[in-house]
């Protein structure tokens, strides 16, 4: 590794531009972040540019200060960015997804709405930050180092496959829009108390293949650690990420000067003499102005020994000299080596896709090697290995990536290979069709945790929180897709949703899809959503992910369809107030220039209702319990065109007791109970019967309900 990181060093030289006062070391950066939301921190303290020569914003990046009112965006962060862009020296954003400093608002929505104002932050963040060099893509997501972590991650989709796969959505959706940005996984504890939870964090992330380039340690913690436990938990930690490192948000709270400066001497140049250390950022220099008590570099203006020595040591050879492998804060090589799993069976034949790209420079060649084997050399596009695995337990894998100029970047990673000869295969040898059916227990067949988690092959088993089946199908056409999956509940609180771990990334097809009551586990009722993205033809692998349990699925039905030109569906509106068991007739008006109307149906909170054919296109909802309905109506054209009716809620009160209504004057069995005298009133039709008051009435001795 050694001999491959000294020619990217030689290849990548970029200058930082205008040096810092502190280090002019041109491969790796000292730096800062703001004090009080300022970037200069007055108080005669020096001019930041003449001291530090990287920034992150301490607050104003982060999302509730962003966003702290839903809709309105206050960029704070601009001042630093634009600072930096000033002085030509580097900029991170600091941090698009946190457990803590999220908006508040951001707690009353249900999963889907919140991953749709989470996008949406990211979104905006790209629209106002084009380019960014460095972004903590997510900070703190160790076990519950923040309260908010059960939530963010169930914002994005929940542990998965991988146990971490709403990280790697976080780090695919960073790329997505920053591909040149260095994205960095942060986190606290990560060098004492929590090692191994975060090295298994970062490890599992990189085999993934999801787009992470360097780990970040925040190094709040180092106030009485020595130099040789330091030395050699930076070891441990490289030995098994092999990443670029940052050192984040590195503080020593020491009150004593003597001592805040002895222990600078002894972490400082551990760190910054590490040939995989990208740079130091400190985590504030104003004693009073920092986030803990004593960490502050100046005092009334005036150095403290530590910030004193810091500077004496970056004039030193070593750390002048010292390399780093993002020479000027510029990454060139975005390499992550995806496996179709992470975990296989013993004779499986293993996809591996190598996602090769250099920012400036054009690939010659892409060697790939499995326990330092080499296994294939690659030239052209896709970078795609067909790997048949045979040696048991985790297999190591490197991808070198030679550029035409002759340099070369690396990127490790592994997979896992258990003893089981159950091969993958699909359940029926067959593959279901799409459009088409496929049933939940008719998964892929192959060992745990390779096609399935916690599932079994019957219906009389409920769905159980983080279970998983896959399902091998064959897709017919490219296009749009709808689904319709036939489901039984007595509660609500379900929730799941469709995703193809493809060889580029991690795509949810669907919204995190909410089940609700169909009135038992033994009412089976139609819910219907669609697809958020096309399915391209040919076979896949579909991953169904059950994100609450609690209920039963019998089969999914995917559905192609288009999106309806020269439709339209209108609902009207509900008029009056109704009980548990009215008879509500949902009324459609339905249109279509270019094809024949097929169906028009009619579904509350996404549960089939009904679906009528002939005009006038009337449904009866009749509802079981008390709540709010969303009620919508599609209209299908023969032609396969939908479209889809505004959506209009439903408040569902306690049924009504009715009243018996006296009949007075004639009732004439000679007209049977449809037509009679209420009243002195001869009623008749439809249309005087739907205007009387709901109750009982006694026609020819029968009782006749109206609600």
């Amino acid at each position: 590794m050694k001999k491959i990181v000294s020619i990217i060093f030689i290849c990548l030289f970029t200058s930082i531009g205008a040096q810092a006062q502190v280090s002019s070391n041109p491969y790796k950066f000292l730096g800062n972040i703001t004090t009080s939301y300022n970037v200069d921190a007055g108080g005669g303290v020096p001019a930041y540019y003449t001291l530090w020569n990287q920034i992150t914003c301490e607050n104003e990046s982060k999302w509730a200060s962003v966003e702290g009112n839903r809709g309105s965006f206050n960029w704070g962060s601009d001042k630093a960015f634009n600072y930096a862009k000033q002085h030509n020296f580097t900029y991170k954003f600091h941090a698009l997804v946190w457990g803590a400093q999220y908006p508040g608002w951001l707690e009353n929505l249900s999963p889907s709405e919140r991953f749709a104002a989470l996008t949406n932050w990211f979104d905006k963040a790209k629209a106002k930050y084009k380019t960014l060099p460095m972004i903590d893509v997510v900070n703190e997501a160790v076990g519950n180092h923040q309260a908010g972590n059960p939530m963010m991650k169930e914002t994005l989709g929940g542990g998965g496959k991988t146990g971490y796969d709403w990280l790697i959505k976080a780090f695919e959706m960073a790329y997505e829009r920053w591909p040149d940005a260095i994205l960095i996984y942060n986190d606290y504890n990560s060098i004492r108390w929590d090692v191994d939870n975060y090295i298994t964090l970062v490890q599992t992330l990189r085999d993934a293949g999801a787009p992470i380039d360097a780990y970040g340690n925040q190094s709040h913690e180092l106030s009485d650690i020595s130099k040789s436990e330091l030395t050699s938990v930076l070891k441990k930690q490289q030995d098994a990420l092999k990443m670029p490192m940052f050192i984040t948000e590195l503080d020593i709270d020491i009150a004593d000067d003597s001592k805040q400066k002895a222990q600078y001497q002894n972490v400082l140049p551990v760190m910054w003499e590490a040939p995989y250390c990208a740079g130091v950022t400190l985590w504030g220099y104003v004693l009073g102005r920092t986030w803990v008590a004593n960490s502050g570099l100046y005092r009334n203006g005036q150095e403290r020994p530590a910030m004193t020595w810091i500077k004496e040591y970056m004039e030193t050879d070593a750390a002048k000299n010292a390399v780093g492998p993002f020479p000027g804060t510029k990454k060139e090589a975005s390499i992550y080596i995806r496996p179709a799993s992470m975990l296989t069976a013993k004779g499986d034949v293993l996809p591996i896709k190598i996602r090769a790209r250099l920012a400036t420079k054009t690939i010659e060649k892409v060697d790939f090697y499995v326990n330092d084997e080499l296994v294939k050399t690659m030239t052209e596009e896709p970078y795609i290995v067909e790997y048949t695995t045979s040696k048991s337990g985790w297999n190591n894998t490197k991808a070198v990536v030679t550029a035409t100029d002759g340099s070369t970047y690396e990127r490790y990673g592994r997979f896992n290979v258990i003893n089981s000869r159950t091969m993958r295969s699909p359940y029926n040898e067959v593959l279901p069709e799409i459009p088409g059916t496929f049933n939940i227990i008719e998964y892929d067949k192959g060992a745990s945790g390779v096609s399935y988690i916690n599932a079994t092959r019957s219906n009389t088993s409920a769905m159980k929180d983080g279970q998983w089946m896959e399902y091998t199908v064959d897709v017919k056409e490219d296009g749009l897709y709808s689904f319709d999956a036939t489901i039984a509940t007595a509660k609500t609180g379900g929730m799941f949703h469709l995703a193809e771990y493809g060889l580029d990334n991690l795509t949810y097809l669907t919204e995190f899809v909410d089940v609700p009551k169909t009135g038992g586990v033994t009412s089976w009722k139609t819910l219907h959503g669609r697809l958020q993205t096309k399915l391209t033809a040919g076979q896949k692998v579909l991953t169904l992910l059950i994100d609450k349990g609690g209920y039963y699925i019998k089969d999914i039905t995917l559905t192609r369809y288009e999106e309806g030109e020269g439709m339209s569906c209108r609902m009207r509106a509900f008029s009056g107030k109704f009980g548990v068991g009215d008879i509500i007739p949902v009324q459609i008006t339905a249109t279509s220039k270019n094809s024949p109307i097929s169906r028009v149906s009619v579904y509350a909170n996404n549960l089939l209702v009904g679906t009528t054919t002939e005009e006038p296109y009337i449904v009866n909802f009749v509802p079981e319990e008390m709540g709010t309905y969303v009620i919508k109506a599609i209209v299908t054209a023969e032609n396969g065109g939908e479209k889809i009716s505004a959506e209009r809620k439903l408040e569902i009160n306690s049924p009504t007791p009715l009243a018996i209504h006296t009949i007075q004057g004639d009732a004439s069995s000679s007209h049977s109970s449809d037509i009679f005298t209420l009243h002195g009133v001869r009623i008749g039709t439809k249309e005087q019967w739907s205007n009387l008051p709901s109750g009982l009435y006694i026609i020819d001795g029968k009782v006749r309900a109206k609600k």
